[in-house]
Protein backbone atom coordinates (compact mmCIF):
# COMPACT_ATOMS: atom_id res chain seq x y z
CA UNK A 1 0.00 0.00 0.00
CA UNK A 2 2.78 2.59 1.02
CA UNK A 3 4.60 2.16 -2.38
CA UNK A 4 1.56 1.48 -4.67
CA UNK A 5 -1.51 3.20 -2.80
CA UNK A 6 -5.13 2.03 -3.57
CA UNK A 7 -5.49 0.18 -6.58
CA UNK A 8 -8.17 -0.34 -8.41
CA UNK A 9 -9.40 -3.18 -10.88
CA UNK A 10 -10.50 -2.54 -13.98
CA UNK A 11 -14.18 -1.23 -14.87
CA UNK A 12 -16.83 -3.52 -12.72
CA UNK A 13 -18.67 -6.35 -14.70
CA UNK A 14 -21.50 -8.80 -13.84
CA UNK A 15 -20.18 -12.04 -12.49
CA UNK A 16 -21.32 -13.76 -15.57
CA UNK A 17 -19.29 -11.31 -17.60
CA UNK A 18 -16.05 -11.55 -15.32
CA UNK A 19 -16.55 -15.71 -15.78
CA UNK A 20 -16.12 -15.02 -19.01
CA UNK A 21 -13.57 -12.71 -19.36
CA UNK A 22 -11.80 -14.51 -16.68
CA UNK A 23 -12.29 -17.67 -18.95
CA UNK A 24 -10.90 -15.55 -22.09
CA UNK A 25 -7.47 -14.22 -20.31
CA UNK A 26 -6.08 -17.97 -19.22
CA UNK A 27 -2.69 -17.79 -20.87
CA UNK A 28 -3.02 -14.81 -22.46
CA UNK A 29 -2.49 -10.84 -21.64
CA UNK A 30 -4.90 -8.05 -20.52
CA UNK A 31 -4.82 -6.45 -23.98
CA UNK A 32 -5.54 -9.63 -25.61
CA UNK A 33 -8.19 -11.02 -23.04
CA UNK A 34 -10.02 -7.67 -23.27
CA UNK A 35 -9.94 -7.25 -26.94
CA UNK A 36 -11.74 -11.07 -27.67
CA UNK A 37 -14.31 -9.98 -24.93
CA UNK A 38 -14.68 -6.78 -26.98
CA UNK A 39 -15.19 -8.63 -29.78
CA UNK A 40 -17.93 -10.93 -28.78
CA UNK A 41 -19.83 -7.98 -27.44
CA UNK A 42 -19.91 -6.72 -30.95
CA UNK A 43 -20.46 -9.95 -32.77
CA UNK A 44 -23.17 -11.28 -30.51
CA UNK A 45 -26.53 -9.65 -29.02
CA UNK A 46 -26.05 -11.18 -25.66
CA UNK A 47 -25.20 -14.54 -24.08
CA UNK A 48 -27.71 -16.21 -24.82
CA UNK A 49 -26.70 -15.18 -28.54
CA UNK A 50 -23.00 -16.69 -28.02
CA UNK A 51 -24.63 -19.90 -26.38
CA UNK A 52 -26.80 -20.62 -29.44
CA UNK A 53 -24.13 -19.45 -31.89
CA UNK A 54 -21.81 -22.01 -34.24
CA UNK A 55 -19.36 -22.91 -32.35
CA UNK A 56 -17.11 -21.74 -35.25
CA UNK A 57 -18.21 -18.11 -35.07
CA UNK A 58 -17.54 -17.82 -31.31
CA UNK A 59 -14.24 -19.00 -32.01
CA UNK A 60 -13.34 -16.52 -34.74
CA UNK A 61 -14.43 -13.79 -32.57
CA UNK A 62 -12.01 -14.65 -29.51
CA UNK A 63 -9.07 -15.48 -30.90
CA UNK A 64 -6.80 -12.59 -30.03
CA UNK A 65 -7.46 -14.56 -26.88
CA UNK A 66 -5.51 -17.70 -28.01
CA UNK A 67 -6.81 -21.08 -27.88
CA UNK A 68 -9.39 -19.76 -29.23
CA UNK A 69 -10.60 -23.69 -30.44
CA UNK A 70 -10.15 -24.61 -27.13
CA UNK A 71 -11.78 -21.83 -24.91
CA UNK A 72 -14.90 -21.15 -27.42
CA UNK A 73 -17.07 -24.14 -26.68
CA UNK A 74 -15.79 -24.48 -23.05
CA UNK A 75 -17.43 -20.36 -23.00
CA UNK A 76 -20.30 -21.99 -24.84
CA UNK A 77 -20.51 -25.11 -22.44
CA UNK A 78 -20.43 -23.02 -19.24
CA UNK A 79 -23.16 -20.99 -20.34
CA UNK A 80 -25.40 -23.65 -21.44
CA UNK A 81 -24.87 -25.50 -17.94
CA UNK A 82 -25.64 -22.12 -15.97
CA UNK A 83 -28.89 -21.85 -18.48
CA UNK A 84 -29.81 -25.66 -17.43
CA UNK A 85 -29.59 -25.24 -14.51
CA UNK A 86 -31.00 -21.68 -13.02
CA UNK A 87 -33.27 -21.09 -16.40
CA UNK A 88 -31.42 -17.71 -17.31
CA UNK A 89 -27.84 -17.04 -17.76
CA UNK A 90 -27.00 -14.70 -14.66
CA UNK A 91 -24.95 -15.73 -11.60
CA UNK A 92 -25.87 -12.73 -9.14
CA UNK A 93 -27.64 -15.26 -6.56
CA UNK A 94 -23.94 -16.34 -6.06
CA UNK A 95 -23.54 -13.15 -3.91
CA UNK A 96 -26.37 -14.85 -1.69
CA UNK A 97 -24.59 -17.59 -1.09
CA UNK A 98 -21.87 -18.62 1.92
CA UNK A 99 -18.84 -17.64 0.08
CA UNK A 100 -17.51 -21.61 -0.08
CA UNK A 101 -20.50 -22.70 -1.46
CA UNK A 102 -20.66 -20.43 -4.20
CA UNK A 103 -16.62 -20.92 -4.67
CA UNK A 104 -17.46 -24.81 -5.14
CA UNK A 105 -20.46 -24.22 -7.38
CA UNK A 106 -18.21 -22.34 -9.84
CA UNK A 107 -15.82 -24.80 -9.88
CA UNK A 108 -17.75 -27.44 -10.85
CA UNK A 109 -17.63 -25.97 -14.74
CA UNK A 110 -14.96 -27.48 -17.09
CA UNK A 111 -12.31 -24.76 -17.46
CA UNK A 112 -12.98 -22.98 -13.94
CA UNK A 113 -10.04 -23.60 -11.43
CA UNK A 114 -9.60 -22.00 -8.17
CA UNK A 115 -8.13 -18.49 -9.86
CA UNK A 116 -11.01 -17.89 -12.50
CA UNK A 117 -13.70 -18.55 -9.39
CA UNK A 118 -11.83 -16.17 -6.97
CA UNK A 119 -11.54 -13.55 -9.39
CA UNK A 120 -15.39 -13.80 -10.05
CA UNK A 121 -16.19 -13.81 -6.14
CA UNK A 122 -13.68 -11.02 -5.36
CA UNK A 123 -14.20 -8.55 -7.90
CA UNK A 124 -17.80 -9.44 -9.37
CA UNK A 125 -19.73 -9.97 -6.00
CA UNK A 126 -17.35 -8.22 -3.49
CA UNK A 127 -16.75 -11.79 -1.54
CA UNK A 128 -13.97 -12.74 0.28
CA UNK A 129 -11.70 -14.73 -1.62
CA UNK A 130 -8.09 -14.58 -2.75
CA UNK A 131 -7.31 -14.98 -6.17
CA UNK A 132 -3.66 -16.35 -7.09
CA UNK A 133 -2.17 -15.63 -10.04
CA UNK A 134 1.29 -16.65 -11.77
CA UNK A 135 2.40 -12.84 -10.35
CA UNK A 136 0.94 -13.51 -6.89
CA UNK A 137 2.03 -17.16 -6.21
CA UNK A 138 5.76 -16.13 -7.48
CA UNK A 139 6.06 -12.73 -5.34
CA UNK A 140 4.44 -14.52 -1.90
CA UNK A 141 6.94 -17.39 -2.81
CA UNK A 142 9.81 -15.06 -2.69
CA UNK A 143 8.91 -13.38 0.08
CA UNK A 144 8.35 -16.06 2.34
CA UNK A 145 4.32 -15.83 2.69
CA UNK A 146 3.97 -18.83 1.67
CA UNK A 147 5.78 -22.67 1.67
CA UNK A 148 8.53 -22.10 -1.37
CA UNK A 149 7.20 -25.56 -2.83
CA UNK A 150 3.11 -25.12 -2.36
CA UNK A 151 1.44 -25.10 -5.29
CA UNK A 152 -0.65 -22.31 -6.70
CA UNK A 153 -3.92 -23.94 -6.62
CA UNK A 154 -3.11 -24.66 -2.45
CA UNK A 155 -1.99 -20.79 -1.97
CA UNK A 156 -5.79 -20.02 -2.87
CA UNK A 157 -6.22 -20.92 0.95
CA UNK A 158 -3.01 -21.04 2.25
CA UNK A 159 -2.90 -16.82 1.32
CA UNK A 160 -7.02 -16.90 2.80
CA UNK A 161 -5.97 -18.01 5.73
CA UNK A 162 -2.93 -14.69 6.05
CA UNK A 163 -4.21 -12.25 5.07
CA UNK A 164 -7.18 -10.27 6.16
CA UNK A 165 -10.44 -10.68 3.77
CA UNK A 166 -10.17 -6.33 4.11
CA UNK A 167 -7.19 -6.68 2.55
CA UNK A 168 -7.59 -9.44 -0.28
CA UNK A 169 -8.78 -6.79 -3.00
CA UNK A 170 -5.69 -4.05 -2.63
CA UNK A 171 -3.06 -7.08 -1.78
CA UNK A 172 -3.99 -9.17 -4.51
CA UNK A 173 -3.61 -6.20 -7.09
CA UNK A 174 -0.90 -4.77 -5.25
CA UNK A 175 1.25 -8.47 -5.60
CA UNK A 176 0.53 -8.62 -9.48
CA UNK A 177 1.67 -4.85 -10.02
CA UNK A 178 4.98 -5.91 -7.64
CA UNK A 179 5.15 -9.00 -9.90
CA UNK A 180 5.20 -7.49 -13.45
CA UNK A 181 7.31 -4.53 -12.51
CA UNK A 182 9.92 -5.73 -10.12
CA UNK A 183 9.70 -9.17 -8.74
CA UNK A 184 9.63 -10.41 -12.53
CA UNK A 185 10.21 -14.40 -13.10
CA UNK A 186 13.81 -13.53 -14.98
CA UNK A 187 16.29 -11.23 -12.92
CA UNK A 188 13.90 -9.57 -10.60
CA UNK A 189 14.75 -5.98 -9.76
CA UNK A 190 15.33 -7.06 -6.45
CA UNK A 191 17.19 -3.42 -5.87
CA UNK A 192 14.03 -1.31 -6.72
CA UNK A 193 11.86 -3.30 -4.54
CA UNK A 194 10.62 -2.07 -1.37
CA UNK A 195 10.37 -5.33 0.60
CA UNK A 196 13.64 -6.18 -0.02
CA UNK A 197 14.24 -6.02 3.31
CA UNK A 198 12.18 -8.78 4.65
CA UNK A 199 12.05 -11.07 1.35
CA UNK A 200 13.69 -14.48 1.98
CA UNK A 201 15.00 -14.48 -2.07
CA UNK A 202 16.85 -11.54 -1.47
CA UNK A 203 18.08 -12.78 1.86
CA UNK A 204 19.16 -15.37 -0.35
CA UNK A 205 21.11 -13.54 -3.32
CA UNK A 206 22.58 -11.60 -0.22
CA UNK A 207 24.51 -14.60 1.73
CA UNK A 208 25.24 -16.61 -1.50
CA UNK A 209 26.87 -13.31 -2.98
CA UNK A 210 28.48 -12.79 0.60
CA UNK A 211 29.69 -16.98 0.67
CA UNK A 212 30.79 -16.42 -3.27
CA UNK A 213 33.05 -13.13 -2.28
CA UNK A 214 34.31 -15.16 0.83
CA UNK A 215 35.53 -18.45 -1.25
CA UNK A 216 36.65 -15.68 -3.80
CA UNK A 217 38.78 -13.91 -0.95
CA UNK A 218 39.96 -17.54 0.12
CA UNK A 219 41.48 -18.39 -3.09
CA UNK A 220 43.56 -15.50 -3.45
CA UNK A 221 44.98 -15.71 -0.53
CA UNK A 222 46.53 -19.15 -1.74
Amino acid sequence: MQTYGQPEWRKALSALDELISTILSQNTNDNNRDRAFDALCSTFENWDAVRDAPAKEVINAIRPAGLANQKGPRIQEVLRQITEERGKLCLEFLGRLPVEEARQWLLRFKGVGPKTAAIVLLFALEMPAFPVDTHVHRVTGRLGLRPRRMSAETSHGYLEELFQPRHYYNSHLNLIQLGREVCRARRPRCLECSLRSCCDYWASVNISDSVQGAEASKLSAE
